[in-house]
């Protein structure tokens, strides 16, 4: 059954559903908390507060839907990753303004659980970690973190039949075989480190290849697969073993969107394709063309420096947060440049 959405539909839904009052990398419990509020008293949401972070900041759940599937998706755990949670924010306008087909489809089918910003006081100091230095990423066996024992509570009483990890990755990886970024890659989860292809790992992966199917349509090669290396530590690896299909979604680089402001559409229409092809079939048993998806690879630089009379200098950036700005600082490469591509070229020989 083909559930890929008609892309002019799509594209209606980011014109005229996107939350512009958040905006940029740096999103904060303080920005979302805004926008939270106004879902409250809505006959088709529910929003409270689930637990607090490390340093007493709030941890929302929204909550729409009615149907027997059930989703649960969680964002910024990764503190400075908030292309997900963004993306989210469109997702729930669009659920309340929306009714049609499709929202009918999703809202009969399913009952959806969202996180958004899961790591708050990471997304507060806008750092990877929460505020005990604890990659929640890492965290899911010992589970030292209030937040990761929060998410594993809502996991183990929720008991979702998927679930979608929504992270962005650096601006370094491409896709293997092509000279384009990694604007968005998937990753089926492996369960132990021989890789097995278990059932859970299948259904994933077929939700991945309607997700797929969506984005070649809008940006052609430039989707990636990312390493199924097995991490013990890692949440998606243990959900899986715990036989909760995890989808990841690493939201990447798109020409010139630093602010990742072009690529929140991408993340948005994956999760909206992802959620209502879920919604649409009963058989999740094709994934073949999972594997067809090329790497996701590390082949990218930010800047170049082209000199007449010397070797070329490349650069990648780091973000730093300062004075309530977030700062892209050139740090230049010191490893052999030559099998790079580059972002942006500035040619010094002209």
């Amino acid at each position: 059954m083909n559930t890929t959405l008609d892309l002019d539909y799509i594209k209606g839904i980011i014109k005229n559903h996107k939350e512009n009052s958040i905006c940029g990398r740096w999103i904060r419990l303080s920005d979302v908390e805004k926008i939270l509020s106004k879902f409250e008293d809505l006959s088709n949401f529910s929003s409270r507060i689930i637990g607090v972070s490390e340093e007493s900041r709030n941890i929302h759940e929204v909550t729409f839907g009615k149907g027997p599937k059930k989703i649960l998706v969680w964002t910024q755990m990764h503190g400075n990753e908030s292309t997900g949670t963004k993306a989210v924010i469109d997702l729930f306008n669009y659920i309340h303004k929306t009714k049609d087909k499709i929202t009918l489809q999703i809202l009969s089918n399913a009952t959806i659980k969202v996180i958004p910003i899961l790591n708050p006081d990471g997304a507060e100091y806008y750092t990877r970690y929460n505020a005990n230095s604890v990659d929640l990423n890492r965290d899911a066996v010992n589970k030292d973190a209030t937040e990761s024992k929060l998410l594993r509570k809502v996991l183990d009483d929720f008991k979702p039949d998927f679930c979608f990890n929504l992270h962005d990755q650096r601006t370094i990886f491409g896709v293997e075989g092509e000279n384009k970024p990694s604007t968005i890659s998937f990753l089926a989860p492996s369960e132990e480190s021989s890789r097995k292809v278990t059932d859970t790992r299948i259904k994933t992966m077929n939700v991945i290849c309607s997700m797929n199917n969506l984005l070649q349509e809008i940006i052609p090669g430039q989707v990636g697969r990312y390493s199924d290396e097995f991490y013990p530590s890692a949440t998606g690896d243990n959900f899986q073993k715990l036989g909760y299909p995890t989808i990841l979604i690493e939201s990447g680089h798109f020409k010139d969107d630093y602010q990742r402001e072009v690529v929140r559409n991408f993340t948005f229409m994956s999760i909206l394709q992802g959620i209502y092809h879920i919604c649409s079939v009963k058989n999740f048993n094709d994934y073949q063309d999972y594997f067809k998806i090329p790497n996701n690879v590390k082949i990218f630089g930010d800047l170049l420096h082209i000199y007449p009379n010397k070797e070329n200098v490349g650069y990648t950036y780091e973000e730093i947060l300062e004075e309530n700005l977030i700062k892209f600082i050139p740090k230049m490469i010191k490893e052999d440049i030559s099998n790079l591509f580059f972002h942006k070229e500035i040619d010094f020989v002209r």
